[in-house]
């Protein structure tokens, strides 16, 4: 017998209204490329004319498929955690993870349909003759994570351990592992994965104990992992110690880890558990042991970690873009419910506080936006050899990562919030961004981790704030002088502040503080800039408003017990609010 769902039935007259009338809508079912006005005129501010040209279908389609197909895939991979089986029924080791259908489809889209992982590592993808502009490919992943979180991890594992393997590899193991990891051809395919994490150690990876032994000219591994992200992933990168190297952070050198070795026999490692996780759940996360695994090394022995480094950039400003994503389905949600919902005999958006709530979910994802995009266009200057770009790309990747790790755990709670008692049930979207906001804050370094790299290395060792400085100061010189002057200050301000904690004693634990400043500093003048050249070109934007609005909320002083900025601000509030509605 076919279940027939029940009916609502009125009871007391004909035109009364469904109660679930009243329950409001979430974003699914909307094209999450068309709905975002902000980003067509950032990727309009810096991708190549012809690029943007050509990707926009694949752009929409994309925006399309994570608002509709990817988004119920998502919710259900979400539900169905992968199993780990040690053993088939005969009691033979294989160590294989059961994943549901739904995240195999997933994996499908992103690998074979559009090709992420071999976006920037060689030409050919969707039609493109070269590789793509890494604003490109992160306006993909901004798309793709609206809908799902936990395998853009692989996806990322995948793309820079490619990277990596393509830069330091010997001609052998390159040909072995490079063309299958960017192929998008699903019998040939070779996924990435990254092992860092042991129990010496997360953030100081100079207490690394993972031993590798030269046998007979091969690299075998001995010790364990404690944290891997995509746990059977087909090649997966990470430090070790060779015996008799000194020890700390020196000592360690890169390898690549097969899953299976090039005689076909499984390597010797074992998957010891998978991890239960708060959020991430679809994704599979474990424990290994390594008994004498064959690895190939990667580059100079003894400069392993600084070969790594390439990776945990390239996976932070990842992490900057997914947080950026994140925060959007936040705001797409929060919108869908103020929209639709009444309380009172109002609609919510009506309501000064809830306007005020709004506005604590849109500005932080607004400027992340802002600040992914031109960390994405210096990051394509500097792979064209920009020494300027190179050096804004050493303090901008962890100063994104930084900040929009931390903002997308308020955005989410703040999302939550709106959605009301829903926003708590796994029925709806809301509570899964919750759970997985907070990976941001671990994953490729901790805010700690990352302040201190913002300002005791990329300020104090290498003078990188004045290059991102002189970067906005050139960007601002385009835009009228009022607004140049307002915002070239500000970013001074934030520039002299972070050398002056770089520079005193003691001042470690202002680190945080000096690197929240320049994040909002930079991010308020890069807005200006964008609306600034909108307006210019008569086109509505509410950019300006926002940038004005990070000054007066992230930047000016407070006082606990005065009036609101933002309510005798009133019309600026609303400004930012239409224009994003």
């Amino acid at each position: 017998m076919n279940f027939v769902p029940p009916v609502w039935v009125p009871t007391r007259h004909d035109n009364a209204r469904n109660p679930s009338e009243h329950i409001a809508p979430d974003a699914s079912g909307q094209n999450f490329y068309d709905i975002d006005p902000s980003l067509h005129h950032i990727l309009d501010l810096y991708m190549d004319p012809a690029e943007r040209a050509h990707f926009l279908p694949h752009m929409r389609r994309l925006g399309e498929i994570a608002g509709n197909e990817l988004d119920a895939l998502s919710r259900e991979a979400d539900r169905h955690q992968p199993i780990l089986h040690l053993r088939d029924r005969y009691g033979r080791d294989e160590d294989r993870i059961e994943y549901h259908g739904s995240y195999k489809e997933m994996e499908k889209i992103a690998f074979f349909d559009f090709g992420f992982q071999a976006m920037t590592n060689r030409g050919g993808v969707m039609g493109w003759p070269e590789k793509l502009s890494f604003i490109t490919k992160y306006a993909f992943q901004y798309l793709f994570v609206q809908a799902e979180f936990g395998l853009m991890c692989p996806i990322s594992a995948t793309d820079t351990s490619a990277f990596l393997i393509n830069r330091y590899a010997d001609p052998e193991t390159h040909a072995r592992y490079f063309p299958r990891m960017t192929s998008t051809d699903p019998a040939d395919f070779l996924s990435g994965a990254q092992f860092m994490t042991e129990k010496s150690g997360g953030s100081d990876v100079g207490q690394i104990e993972l031993t590798a032994v030269n046998e007979g000219g091969e690299w075998r591994l001995y010790g364990e992992k404690w944290f891997c992200s995509h746990t059977d992933g087909d090649v997966a990168l990470l430090l070790a110690r060779p015996e008799g190297a000194p020890e700390g952070s020196r000592g360690l050198a890169l390898f690549a880890l097969p899953r299976v070795c090039p005689d076909g026999t499984r390597n010797r490692y074992r998957i010891a558990r998978l991890k239960e996780k708060m959020g991430t759940k679809s994704m599979a996360s474990g424990e290994l042991i390594f008994n004498g695994a064959l690895a190939h090394l990667l580059g100079d022995e003894s400069r392993g970690l600084k070969q790594m480094m390439d990776q945990v950039n390239l996976s932070r400003l990842s992490h900057g873009v997914r947080a950026a994503a994140m925060m959007q389905r936040c705001w797409n949600e929060a919108k869908a419910v103020a929209n639709n919902r009444r309380a009172f005999g109002k609609g919510l958006m009506e309501f000064p506080l809830l306007r005020r709530q709004l506005l604590d979910v849109l500005l932080p994802t607004a400027q992340s936006v802002s600040m992914f995009a031109y960390t994405a266009h210096m990051m394509d200057r500097a792979q064209k050899g920009e020494a300027a770009a190179q050096k804004q790309l050493r303090i901008m990747t962890p100063l994104l990562k930084y900040q929009t790790a931390r903002d997308n755990i308020a955005v989410a709670d703040a999302s939550m919030e709106t959605r009301g008692g829903n926003g708590y049930i796994e029925d709806w979207v809301n509570s899964r961004l919750v759970r997985d906001a907070h990976i941001g804050v671990l994953w490729e370094g901790t805010s700690n981790i990352n302040a201190l790299d913002i300002i005791t290395r990329a300020v104090a060792k290498e003078d990188a704030h004045r290059e991102l400085q002189e970067g906005i100061r050139e960007k601002l010189d385009e835009v009228p002088a009022q607004i140049r002057g307002r915002y070239q200050a500000l970013m001074d301000k934030a520039a002299d502040f972070a050398e002056r904690v770089a520079r005193e004693p003691d001042s470690e634990h202002l680190c945080r503080k000096a690197s929240s400043a320049l994040y909002h500093a930079t991010s308020a003048a890069l807005m200006a800039w964008e609306g600034a050249t909108a307006e210019a070109a008569g086109k509505t934007t509410n950019r300006v408003a926002l940038a004005q609005l990070v000054e007066d909320t992230r930047l000016a002083p407070q006082d606990p017990f005065g009036s609101d900025d933002l309510g005798r601000a009133g019309a600026l509030v609303d400004q930012a609010l239409a224009a994003s509605a």
